[in-house]
This record gives structure tokens, sequence and C-alpha cells, in this order.
């Protein structure tokens, strides 16, 4: 018997959390460049992820995960690399993984090219070149 797609045929809406809405509109709006859709205060900023509906979700108390909770697919993870650090992005830096390039890009064993950077509330993003 074939799985049901019960939502494989729906869009995804992403979440992130923040404490501070007007430093997170910032961030993802002109540094990141999303466009805001509308301003929910005090529930939520809406952006457009290319298509992707992005809530940015107003809360009281935030303990970023220590994971990554969104990431964007890029063509080209140096030029992005350098235009989010010309826009004031610091990449993070992972011990153990060795093979990060001066940009701090990381080359995983499948050869997808990763680096991490956190918003204003600490949550881990990333950029992937596959």
């Amino acid at each position: 018997m074939a799985p049901l797609s019960i939502l494989g045929g729906s869009k995804l809406v992403a979440f992130a959390p923040s404490t501070d809405p007007a430093k997170a509109r910032a961030f993802y709006e002109t540094t990141l460049g999303l466009r805001l859709v509308s301003d929910d205060a005090p529930f939520a900023l809406v952006f457009d992820a290319n298509g992707t509906m992005l809530r940015v979700t107003t809360v009281a108390e935030h303990r970023p995960a220590q994971f990554t909770v969104l990431g964007w697919e890029v063509e080209s993870i140096d030029t992005t690399v350098e235009l989010l650090i010309e826009a004031g992005v610091t990449f993070l830096r992972y011990a153990g993984l060795n093979d990060t390039d001066p940009l701090g890009i990381w080359t995983s064993p499948s050869g997808a090219r990763i680096a991490w950077f956190h918003d204003p509330d600490g949550n881990v993003l990333s950029v992937t070149e596959f």
C-alpha cells in the first residue's frame, strides 16, 4: 500500500522565534533581503522567503537550539557568504569541522558546502551549495 500524501501538496510555513521583533525585522528584511509581507504585531513578522512564508514569531523567552533551524540553498555559496559578511554577518566555526575554508564554509563528505550564522536571537541559520 502506497503512503498517503497528506501534506505532500501543501505549502510549507517556516517559523523562527524572536524576543526582539525590531532587531529581527532589520536582520531578515535588510541584512538577508527577505520581503516583509506583514507586521502582525505583537504576534509575528511575516516574510516571503522566495515563495515560502517565514513567520518570525514574537516570544517572551527564547533559548536558541544548538542546531540549524532555517537554511537556504544557494547557487554560489562563496558569493553569498561574501555578501553576507559585507552586510555584517559573522559566520560560525565548529570544532571538529577541520575542512572549513577561510570564509567559514565547510565541505561535507557528500560534497555539499555549508556555512552557518546566527540571527539576532541566536537561532542558527545556514546557507548550502549542493
